[in-house]
Parts: C-alpha cells; structure tokens; sequence
C-alpha cells in the first residue's frame, strides 16, 4: 500500500462513510470515522443556525483533535488508516456558517491546534451535484438533516473546492454523480486503482463507469 494515512472527504451525503467502510475492508486499514452523533449542537444548528453555529463548531472541533490525536498517539504509521473527514473541514464548515468577527476568532483557535496533527498522504474527494446530496440525505434520513437547503450545500462544496485548488493538495477527485459503491462493484474499483499510483501535489480526475 503506497499511502498509510488516506482521507475520504465530501460535501455533506457525498458517501464518505460507505467508501471509508468498503477501503478500510479491503486493505485492512485502522478506521477513523467522524462521531457527530455525538454532537448535541447539531440539531439545535439546523433549527437555529445563528444562534448555534459557534458551539457547534467548537464542540467539532475538540472531538477532531482528540480523536486524530489520539490516533497519533497509536503510531499511525504502523498500520494504513483510513478517515471520513479531514481536520481542515473545521475551518471550512465554519467559514460557512460563522459571522466574520467569530470566524476570525476560530481560525485562531484552529490555527493554534491544527500544526499539532499530521496531514493525510492522500485526500479521496467525493463531488456530487446538489441534486444527488439531497437524495443521499433523503435516503439515510436523518431528521434534522431534511430541511438543508440546496444553498447551504453548494456553499460548502464551493468551500472544499476552492480550499483544495489554492492550497494544490494531492487529491484523487473524483467525480460522484453517480456513485454506488455499495451496489456497484466498478465504482469501488475505479478508487482502489486510483490508489495504487503515485501523484503529484494536486488535482487528479476520475470519473465512475
């Protein structure tokens, strides 16, 4: 295995969590997965964004660095682990949903914390139209996740997007219009190929048959 610590990232309903599952499977990889079930500010945020945008951010914010650090602390280079999220989408989410004087100040918060963890060999990025997140977060049907507006989500994928190319990281792309790793086996393979090449820092496209 060429990269031992891989990161799957996406818009919100992109399938992060099944391919890390079905990667995680095949290479017998640690997995790190995002616990925001945990987080009791999220439904609240949905309900009310403005009032509970910065504690929701916090709370993710915190439980990231202590479950990565955590990881470190195991010796991550002993094994290949896999991840559903990135550090970085602490900032990014929050860039979203925070006023500026607020962002302002999480970024330094972030900042202070971020150079403490080590970064991914490899991100995977899942990008899929708004009108498939908003299937996929039907299906998975989760209550406070319904009423997401399409805004919201093209917000956040502008996000991830722009913060990808400006800061030219080494990114399998890959486009998930159609995704179904689960049911396609195809799908799958396209990625597990994709993961035995060597790249340069940047953006490298694949499309699923």
């Amino acid at each position: 295995m060429k990269y031992q610590f891989i990161t799957v990232e996406g818009n919100i309903g992109a399938g992060k969590t099944t391919l890390t599952h079905l990667l995680a499977k095949h290479f017998d990889a640690r997995i790190v997965l995002e616990e925001f079930a945990d987080n009791p500010f999220l439904p609240k945020f949905y309900d009310n964004p403005q009032q509970y945008a910065f504690p929701l951010e916090l709370f993710f914010m915190a439980e990231r660095y202590k479950q990565l650090k955590e990881m470190v602390h195991k010796d991550l280079f002993q094994q290949t682990t896999i991840s559903d999220y990135l550090f970085t989408k602490c900032l990014l989410f929050a860039k979203v949903n925070l006023p500026e004087e607020e962002f302002r100040l999480y970024q330094k918060l972030f900042d202070i914390i971020h150079q403490q963890l080590v970064f991914p060999d490899i991100l995977i990025y899942l990008h899929a139209p708004v009108q498939k997140l908003q299937a996929n977060i039907r299906k998975r049907n989760r209550e406070y996740e319904q009423s997401i507006p399409d805004e919201y989500l093209f917000n956040i994928q502008e996000t991830y997007t722009s913060y990808i190319k400006q800061h030219n990281i080494k990114t399998i792309f890959i486009d998930a219009s159609n995704a179904d790793f689960l049911g396609n086996e195809k799908h799958l393979q396209v990625v597990l190929d994709a993961l035995e090449r060597e790249y340069e820092p940047g953006q490298h496209y694949f499309t699923l048959p």
